[in-house]
């Protein structure tokens, strides 16, 4: 088959098409997540001690992780019947309006337990757009990809999400810095959220002028359709669904201990000021940006599943050093300690989408691989801010550390036993 850019899509348009998308789209989950930390405790849940709002918070927080393999089945089903290109749209719609909705929320204090209950409804809107977003914006990189560089093509809308992290962390410190606590808790929170619709037009507009991908139309040619992926991948791909699950739980739980955890407890038990925090947050955040590409390079010379295997590996280790670094409020250890976090996440994440792709063919590809990637979403980090906050303040924060220890050595163990067939493309 074909495997040179489809002609009508340049390659300008397919990779900042799943760039701009994937960015819009953790732009907005993040926002959500920093809010959750910063904000939300006090608005929404004021009727709890600081410890149990914040959990409350959270638990909101996780709801999106719940709801991304319900968009992972739903978009991925019309992704695989219909085309990646309108699902994508779609997609992007859902998570839009989902997080511009929550800029114009109420809190507690003026509607009572309304206002959390519409907080939850928002969260699970954006978790089913995002589960429909991340598995096509893969798809319209690698399958328009030549086979020695689908790690690489695949890498783009990775980027996305440490773009989408800088972007709303740098928001909120921008507004922390320029208004008052109480201009912030009272109107300055609500302008990510909103002026988010914003990025959602013109990413509207960059997907809709994309085409289908040479992949999809080949297999609608030799009519591989199936009538509904779901079931064919639980009957047929069983062992990539559940295995493929498994390997990519480590990537989540790093990133959201790197990131919700870290952020909540060095402002909250280490009393580093909230301000300093994000700086630290969005200086490793550069990191994680930096180490995709190069973890793409190298994955596309010796493998992806050797390259995440090797990552892997190291986040492991990495886990015996928690108490380490997250024991002391010394600015350096925990500025190292977030960086080398981010060096891992961007090893482990930069291959994962091409990864997950290449254990599905065509025909389920969509719902294939995002299903597996969003599952390992509800195991890996749904409510692994709160279990992490539960082990330091029950035990101790190492105990945070063996528990992403154990996530790599089940992560490690799956990619040894996963199907080894690569379908084409």
């Amino acid at each position: 088959m074909e495997t040179n850019l489809n002609k009508k899509n340049s390659l300008k348009h397919v990779l900042f098409g799943s760039l701009i998308g994937t960015t819009i789209e953790f732009f907005d989950f993040y926002i959500y997540a920093n809010a959750a930390v910063l904000v939300f405790p006090q608005l929404f849940f004021p009727g709890s001690n600081s410890t149990v709002a914040t959990l409350e918070s959270l638990a909101t927080f996780s709801i999106a992780f719940l709801s991304r393999p319900l968009g992972s089945a739903f978009f991925g089903h019309y992704g695989d019947k219909i085309g990646r290109k309108f699902t994508l749209v779609a997609a992007l719609l859902t998570m839009g309006i989902s997080t511009v909705t929550i800029g114009f929320l109420p809190g507690y204090a003026s509607i009572g337990v309304a206002a959390p209950l519409l907080l939850m409804l928002c969260r699970f809107g954006q978790g089913v757009g995002l589960g429909g977003e991340w598995g096509g914006a893969v798809l319209l990189a690698i399958e328009n990809a030549p086979p020695n560089k689908r790690a690489w093509y695949g890498m783009f809308p990775q980027l996305g999400a440490p773009i989408g992290l800088l972007l709303s962390g740098g928001t909120f410190l921008l507004l922390t810095d320029s208004m008052s606590n109480e201009d912030f808790m009272d109107y300055g929170w609500r302008i990510p959220f909103i002026a988010s619709s914003l990025l959602v037009i013109v990413g509207f507009y960059i997907r809709t002028k994309i085409t289908e991908t040479p992949s999809f139309e080949n297999s609608k040619k030799e009519k591989e359709e199936v009538k509904v992926p779901f079931f064919t991948i639980v009957k047929s791909y069983k062992n990539q669904l559940i295995f493929g699950t498994f390997a990519a739980i480590t990537t989540f739980l790093v990133f959201y201990l790197m990131t919700v955890f870290t952020l909540s407890w060095v402002t909250s038990d280490l009393g580093i000021v909230k301000r300093n925090g994000l700086l630290i947050q969005l200086f490793s955040v550069l990191f994680f940006a930096i180490f995709i590409p190069v973890s793409a390079v190298v994955a596309d010379k010796i493998g992806r599943r050797k390259m995440l295997i090797i990552a892997t590996a190291a986040i492991a280790v990495f886990g015996f050093f928690f108490s380490y670094f997250l024991s002391t409020g010394n600015i350096v250890l925990l500025t190292t300690f977030a960086c080398i976090g981010m060096v891992l996440m961007g090893f482990t994440y930069g291959p994962l989408g091409t990864f997950l792709s290449e254990l599905f063919p065509t025909n389920v590809r969509y719902s294939g691989a995002s299903l597996t990637f969003n599952l390992a979403g509800i195991l890996g980090a749904a409510f692994a801010p709160m279990i992490a906050i539960w082990l330091a303040k029950t035990y101790d924060v190492s105990y945070v550390g063996l528990y992403l220890t154990a996530a790599a050595l089940i992560s490690l163990i799956s990619f040894f036993v996963i199907s080894k067939d690569e379908h084409k493309f």
